[in-house]
Parts: structure tokens; sequence; C-alpha cells
């Protein structure tokens, strides 16, 4: 085997849905439960699908590294919740949240499975990602906001006798 074609075989394809679907998620972790629920209502009504898991709460273990590259280390445990459904024409979506949240999993869970379908990609997107995000970004703006009234400039003054 040639070291070019060597090294096409290491390289795994980017998959530029993959982010997309990274990113998607993202919007619908970030969003609180009663939004995750009004925007599912906002895609009614809904293909047929069967639940693979049910929501359920369990915990994983979070580890840590001193510095960042020190030896691995148990930080602690963080409940998360988890669903997983299919839709009837085999799109699989899945859903693990930090926290108890059953509703907001399984509806997580059932917009990435349409999000999947290729219809359901731009309906997700119109009726569910863009106001979360627009939401979501006005948030941050606030907060940034309330931050930066409260920001404190330190500065030294030169008295006269240090001069």
């Amino acid at each position: 085997m040639s070291e070019q074609s060597a090294g096409a075989t290491l390289a795994s394809p980017i998959d530029p849905t993959q982010d997309d679907r990274r990113s998607m998620m993202r919007t619908l972790a970030m969003a609180s439960a009663v939004e995750v629920a009004r925007a599912l209502e906002r895609l009614q009504p809904l293909p047929a699908l069967r639940v693979l898991r049910k929501p359920e709460v369990g915990l994983v273990m979070l580890r840590g590294r001193m510095g960042g590259d020190g030896a691995p280390f148990n930080l602690g445990e963080a409940t998360v919740t988890r669903a997983v459904v299919r839709l009837a024409t085999g799109e699989t979506g899945f859903s693990y949240l930090l926290g108890r949240h059953l509703d907001k999993a399984h509806a997580a869970a059932v917009i990435d499975a349409i999000w999947q379908t290729p219809a359901g990609r731009a309906q997700v997107d119109r009726a569910v990602l863009s106001p979360l995000r627009a939401t979501q970004a006005d948030q941050t703006r606030r907060r940034s906001a309330e931050v930066a009234a409260t920001k404190v400039d330190f500065f030294t003054m030169v008295r006269g006798e240090d001069a």
C-alpha cells in the first residue's frame, strides 16, 4: 500500500451533519424544559414513533485532571436523564441531558429523530431551533450587560511621596 493511500484510509471523513446535529442537541440541552415542550408542540402532528428506551435518570462519573494534563481523578457524580425513540421510517433519536428532566429528554429525542428525516430537518430548524437560538442569544446579551454593569476598573495612583 502506498504512503498516500495509507494516509487516506487513516483519515476519517468529516461529516458536516454531525456538527449540525451536535449544535442542535446543544441548543435543546441549553433550553428549559418548558421551551422544549413548546418546541415539540410546534412540530405537531408528530410522526409515528416507538420508544426504545423510556426516559430514565442515572448517574455518570465526572473525571478531571489537575492542570489539564495531570493524573485523572474522580471529581464526583452528575445526574443524567436519557431517552431513545425510533420513528416508523427508521430514524433513531437520542437524548442525554444533565439533571432530572424526563419529559425534556423524551421531547429532545423525538426532535432529534424528526431532524434526521429529509423533510423534518428544515421544519425543526425553522420551528424549533431558530426561536430557541434567538432566545438563548438574547439571554446571553442580557447576562453580559448585567455583568458589564458591575465591572470595576482597578488602577493605581502614584502618591506624592512615592514619586
